[in-house]
């Protein structure tokens, strides 16, 4: 190691470190709040301040707005590399998604109308430019990986709390004040990141490859025309009748697979990206569509499993029913518990072919969940409810599924194109992450025709299979995504390098 880079630990963190992570768990406060009281607020009755949305319906939004939210962070990433700056797209996209809490705080069903989206649009620019002011950040490649899965350690904090707070105020008070201290919490993190800029230094500060002129004219004309055409679609629906959630949700899905297409496309066409940056891509192709499979099957979490906490478990503790958006929480607190061990021990495993081992786990993990999850159905169709340790196991799995494979993926990301193409790269990730969203907001509906236990064998073989072939083609893999670069050094574990300078 040269004397231009430092070694961090949980202990000695650089200054730049702890603000990122500190604000990641703030923003992500809201994320996992709404993740935990979605499903439920839409399918409570508009009496009681909810949407009033049928159970399918109700159980399909949550697929859809993640997938529309992901969908959207190819565009957040470029607004990043080409506008304005990693740094500034953070504060924006924390504003933005303040004003979306905002309105769904409002008791009316036209909040959740403008809040929804608008909360997808903050999360969309503050997470593709998160990850690479990290990134950026660490600089080289060596230890980015343990600081990324340290990092699981902030959000994880707020993927906790949130469900316990924001779900107990949503389902036992008012889902207006849960949205409104969602707020609030958005209002802060926007704050710290203001004030704490000057720990960045230059990074992030302006955009790697600025718009000309000329790009600029090009991209507000198009803008423009996409976003009246936009408006008067949706005029046109609403004249018509035919504007409503079911609408939504089936456009989102549509959108969602034709999105990756079309910008997967168009990145890899760009003219700045040489024979070897395209040969990394396609191969890179091959993991996007493995965290499709694993995302999808992540966001059932909010969705089937949320309404199956509802109506199926036992939640009666020390003779008192705890809200369903608790069990939410079981994820978040695994983490919490695995993640310092695993960024310990996640650098050094499988040396080389690490990307496909790691994410072979992965899809073994949740697929292996899911099998699980097909028992308890079974046991739960006798109309006994049956004990939560059953989904905590199936959430078990998830956790630790997912402090692996977002972490290798996260990082594995930055290598794959220049530095001037790292926001749109994390931006894809995200997006075909969104496609995992949009199919899931499809597949959920076979829910009403294929047996529960049916339901979940099935998308636990898929995944567990999947798996498999990401193991046995670790090597094919590993050589695509080299091509054209020295093989990378083994980490030693636990090691993060940072920038000279940066405490």
């Amino acid at each position: 190691m040269s004397t231009a880079d430092r070694a961090i630990s949980l202990r000695a963190m650089p200054r730049w470190y702890l603000t990122l992570f500190t604000s990641d768990a703030l923003e992500r406060f809201g994320f996992y709040g709404l993740q935990a009281i979605l499903v439920l607020y839409a399918a409570a009755p508009a009496a009681r301040g909810g949407l009033g949305l049928p159970i399918t319906d109700a159980a399909t939004l949550f697929g859809a707005w993640i997938g529309f939210m992901f969908m959207l962070s190819i565009a957040g990433g470029w607004l990043g590399d080409r506008v304005l700056g990693n740094r500034r797209a953070l504060l924006a996209g924390c504003v933005t998604g303040m004003a979306g809490y905002l309105f769904l705080a409002v008791p009316a069903g036209w909040g959740a109308v403008i809040g929804l989206p608008l909360v997808a649009i903050g999360g969309a620019v503050y997470k593709p430019n998160h990850q690479a002011m990290i990134n950026l950040m660490f600089g080289g490649s060596r230890g980015r990986e343990a600081g990324i899965s340290l990092m699981y350690v902030a959000t994880q904090v707020s993927a906790l709390a949130a469900p316990l707070l924001v779900g107990y105020l949503g389902e036992r008070v008012s889902w207006s004040l849960a949205f409104g201290v969602a707020a609030l919490v958005m209002m802060a993190t926007a704050v710290q990141i203001a004030v704490s800029a000057g720990q960045f230094g230059d990074v992030g500060n302006r955009p790697v490859r600025p718009l000309t002129s000329g790009e600029r004219t090009a991209v507000a004309r198009r803008g423009g025309l996409g976003g009246a055409l936009v408006v008067v679609a949706l005029i046109a629906l609403g004249l018509a009748g035919l504007l409503s959630v079911s609408l939504a949700i089936v456009l989102v899905g549509v959108f969602s697979v034709i999105v990756p297409i079309v910008c997967y496309t168009v990145v890899y066409r760009n003219p700045g990206l040489g024979p070897d940056d395209r040969r990394r891509l396609r191969s890179f192709l091959a993991v996007f569509l493995g965290s499709t499979l694993f995302w999808m099957i992540i966001a059932h979490a909010a969705s089937l499993l949320n309404l199956f906490a509802r109506d199926h478990v036992d939640r009666v503790v020390f003779g008192m029913e705890i809200p369903a958006s608790w069990l939410q929480a079981a994820t978040p607190l695994f983490i919490l518990a695995l993640a310092p061990l695993i960024a310990v021990g996640l650098p050094a495993l499988a040396g080389r072919h690490h990307v496909p081992v790691k994410l072979a786990i992965g899809l073994i993990l949740v697929g292996g969940g899911f099998l699980l999850m097909s028992l308890t159905t079974v046991f739960a169709a006798s109309g006994e409810k049956v004990s939560p340790l059953w989904l905590v196991v199936v959430y078990l799995t998830h956790a630790c599924g997912e402090v692996i494979v977002a972490a290798v993926i996260i990082s594995a990301a930055a290598d794959v194109l220049p530095p001037g193409f790292m926001g749109r790269t994390l931006g894809l990730m995200w997006l075909f992450a969104g496609l995992g969203g949009g199919l899931g907001s499809g597949v959920v509906r076979l829910a009403e025709v294929v047996p529960e236990p049916l339901y979940y064998l099935g998308l636990g073989s898929v995944a567990a299979a999947c798996g498999l072939a990401f193991a046995l083609g670790r090597r094919a893999l590993v050589n695509g995504l080299t091509a054209g670069l020295d093989a990378p050094a083994p980490q030693t574990a636990g090691e993060t390098v940072v920038r000279e300078g940066s405490r």
